[in-house]
């Protein structure tokens, strides 16, 4: 009886830790409407590594409707997506060694999904940060926020 009672602390202290794990990754989804199914992400105070996993419900080929995903500080965004363009799509619309990039998925087509983990200590607390799709024309939609606790 007095075992059960010194095993329980334990196991109490190990479920918290265990559902903070949970904080450290998210699914973002994106359609052939050119929508992401997330507009803002909060990566939580335990991560150290982050994980988004992208997936593409779509149907459409990643040539015609492609989605990535793209994390760089907001005031960067939309010159990173403009000068991305000229990356084409076998670079993800994304310009290698472009220093402005936190973090960035490869382009997936419709029933396709990839993912991407980053340190989070590149992500400053109280900073601006978007993510968004760098596909020809799609940051006017595909986009959101990322905060830290």
């Amino acid at each position: 009886m007095k075992i059960k009672h010194l095993l329980l602390p334990a196991l109490v202290a190990f479920i918290p830790s265990f559902a903070m794990a949970e904080d450290c990754a998210v699914t973002v989804t994106g359609n052939d409407s050119m929508q992401f199914d997330t507009k803002a992400i909060t990566i939580g105070k335990a991560c150290t590594k982050f994980t988004v996993n992208l997936k593409h419900s779509g149907k459409l080929a990643k040539n015609v409707m492609g989605h990535n995903w793209v994390l760089t500080k907001t005031e960067d965004s939309q010159a990173v997506a403009t000068e991305g363009v000229s990356a084409g799509v076998d670079k993800s619309y994304v310009k290698d060694g472009d220093a402005r990039v936190i973090a960035h998925t490869t382009l997936i087509g419709g029933g396709e999904s990839t993912s991407v983990t980053f340190p989070v200590d590149k992500i400053a607390k109280g900073g601006s940060y978007t993510f968004f799709c760098s596909f020809p024309g799609h940051i006017a939609l595909m986009k959101g926020t990322v905060t830290r606790e």
